[in-house]
């Protein structure tokens, strides 16, 4: 069965996600198509990745992937990358991680929010990361919290505000998609923004190949959208708005 289109009317989408690169490993080039059309997208790394290169101690890994995710974020169309500099590796699901990425959506505004994939494993059965499920968990249940005035209601100072504005929740890499996006003309804008994580793949204890990863990605991918590549999404309305 063919994945219907993901929805294209909204202006502004923020994506929120643990780790530099959880963005490259499948959803740069649908970023890419977006930012295209003139979308605004916003990212927010919860973790700097810092303990992600075992051959580099964190306090020197950390500044050099956040410097990877800024380049890599230019090369699909975004200018604002966010770092909320949690600990890398042992993020927890609870009110900290969710009032953290709130006031985000509070400053932000997003029409879209997109994050990781929070179900115990990935499509195919592979063994989903720790801090995914908690960043995705938190992520979608701080979208709520931000909507709601006396919910981490010491943020709203300085003019900030609730938003209950977020007309869904897309979830990247979900085992259970639902929605797809067309990549075609922008699978190398993928690749280029995965590519310029260069020092985390060179520390990785066996071989990457970027492009042979996601040319199988997207060809999966475009097989469940009818196109030669594609991305999927799970599509999560918030039961408030216009978009359940």
């Amino acid at each position: 069965m063919t994945l219907p289109p993901i929805p294209e009317d909204w202006t502004k989408a923020l994506a929120v996600v643990a780790h530099p690169d959880d963005l490259e490993f499948g959803t740069a080039a649908a970023i890419a198509r977006w930012t295209g059309q003139g979308k605004e997208v916003v990212y927010c790394m919860v973790t700097s990745g810092e303990a992600g290169i075992d051959g580099i101690h964190p306090d020197e890994s950390g500044p050099l992937r956040e410097a990877e995710e800024v380049a890599s974020a230019r090369a699909v169309g975004v200018d604002t990358v966010e770092f909320l500099h949690l600990p890398d590796g042992v993020l927890e699901y609870g009110v900290d991680l969710r009032r953290a990425i709130a006031k985000v959506v509070r400053v932000h505004r997003p029409e879209i929010v997109i994050t990781i994939n929070f179900a115990e494993s990935f499509p195919g059965g592979g063994l989903n990361q720790a801090d995914h499920i908690a960043t995705g968990r938190a992520t979608l249940d701080a979208v709520r919290d931000a909507g709601n005035r006396w919910v981490f209601h010491d943020q709203l100072t300085d003019g900030l505000e609730p938003w209950s504005g977020v007309r869904q929740v897309w979830v990247a890499g979900s085992p259970d998609a639902t929605h797809g996006v067309d990549t075609t003309d922008t699978f190398d804008a993928g690749l280029a923004s995965l590519s310029e994580h260069r020092a985390y793949i060179d520390g990785l204890s066996w071989h990457f190949d970027p492009e042979e990863f996601l040319t199988g990605l997207g060809t999966a991918g475009g097989e469940a959208t009818g196109t030669r590549y594609g991305t999927t999404f799970e599509v999560i309305g918030l039961g408030f708005g216009s978009d359940d």
